[in-house]
This record gives C-alpha cells, structure tokens and sequence, in this order.
C-alpha cells in the first residue's frame, strides 16, 4: 500500500447505500445502524424510506440521502422535481440525481440546464448530478459535469452502479475538469477496499457502495496481517 493511501479512512467516504427494490424497513434500520457504527457519512435509500431513515438517524451523525428519478433519469421534469421536493420535505438532506442523458445526446442544453437547476434551486439541498459516465464520450462527460456544475450540483457521480462500475480513468477526467470545484462520488461496482482506496487518490470525494461494512472489515484484516 502507498504511503499516502495508508493515512485515507475510506469510512469519512462512503454513502452507505440501500438501493435494492426488495428492500424491507427491516433493512433499512440495519442499514441506519451500520452507518452510526462506522461512522459513514450518509446513507442514501430510495424515497419510500426518507423519512424512516430520517428518524432513525435523527440527533445521530449519518445524513440522509436518496435517489431521484433513479436510474435513468428518464422521467419527466415536473415528476423530477415533485419526487425532490417530496424528498426534501422527508428530510433528505441530500440528492443523488439522474441526469437525463437523452437531452444532452440530442444537444437540448438549456433543457438539461434547466431541469437540473430548478432542483438545486427550490430544494436548496445538495445534489449530486448521476451522469452515467461509461454511457458517455470524453467530450460528453466534459459537457455533462461542466453543465450540471453550472446548475448547481455540489458533486458530479460517475454511475447509478445499475449500468457499469465506476473506474479509477473517470475519477481522474472529472477531477480535471472540475478543478476542485465541486466533490466527485464515486459508485457502481466497488467491491474492495484496494478499488475504494484507488478511486479516493484519483479524485473521489465520496463512495457509493453497498458494501461499506465489508470494506471496512477487508480494511481491518489487512491492518492486523501487517
């Protein structure tokens, strides 16, 4: 392991994600309590569960986050901003959002623009554009991050994790394109603690991951063999 990997806590990273659609309420309090345990910083479940997790959670040091219009973005705006609303109003606090890739492909900027920015503005919460990277081109990713950082978006996330896995080349695109000026979340696809740590030296701010408990105990077994 490299020197400047061995003093990241890959715990202050992750949003310890529950986006399974057979999720039970069961889950979602284990998935509340593990979070406090390991001190994550969020945890993102779907909207049917904000405000369970809100109330779990409340006093406690884990945010609440969720997923808008997830995974394809492809809903349409008005629907997008009411399921944001209705989310801010649960007490989300964060927002991870599906960008609607169609637009930018079909060139309707001001649209994407505009869709994006109306959530930023009337939640006033902090969103995370999904921009679904391995589905765009260099060009296209540049495009994506520079208009969603316009409209508002506090971080730009590389994947649902429904249609590929986040890659260590397009942490480092968006840190170069981004120059600082917003977070980048890693997700999709992270499965050890080694990917965990990669994606954080490139440029990863956050981690989406389900398996944050297991990387954490991957992460100790290695701390007592050395």
């Amino acid at each position: 392991m490299a020197a400047n990997q061995a003093d990241i806590d890959i715990a202050l990273f992750i949003d310890h994600a529950l986006i399974d659609p057979s999720a039970t309420p069961e889950r979602v309090e284990n998935c509340c309590q593990e979070a406090e345990r390991f001190g994550f910083p969020t945890v993102c479940v779907y909207p049917a569960y904000v405000r369970q997790a809100v109330n779990l959670l409340h006093g406690k040091k884990p945010k609440v986050s969720t997923v808008i219009a997830f995974p394809t973005g492809a809903t349409t705006s008005t629907v997008k901003l009411y399921e944001a609303l209705e989310a801010a109003d649960n007490g989300a606090v964060e927002l991870d959002v599906c960008v609607n890739l169609g637009l930018l492909k079909a060139g309707r900027m001001d649209e994407f623009h505009r869709e994006l920015a109306e959530i930023c503005e009337e939640t006033g919460l902090t969103i995370k554009a999904i921009i679904e990277s391995l589905m765009l081109s260099d060009a296209e990713k540049q495009l994506a991050a520079e208009i969603c950082m316009e409209a508002g978006a506090a971080y730009i996330k590389t994947n649902s994790g429904f249609f590929g896995a986040a890659t260590v080349e397009d942490v480092e695109l968006l840190k170069e394109i981004t120059k600082g000026r917003v977070g980048i979340k890693a997700a999709g696809g992270i499965r050890t603690h080694e990917q965990a740590l990669d994606l954080i030296v490139a440029g990863a701010t956050r981690l989406g991951t389900s398996r944050g408990p297991e990387l954490i105990r991957q992460r100790d077994h290695l701390d007592k063999n050395h």
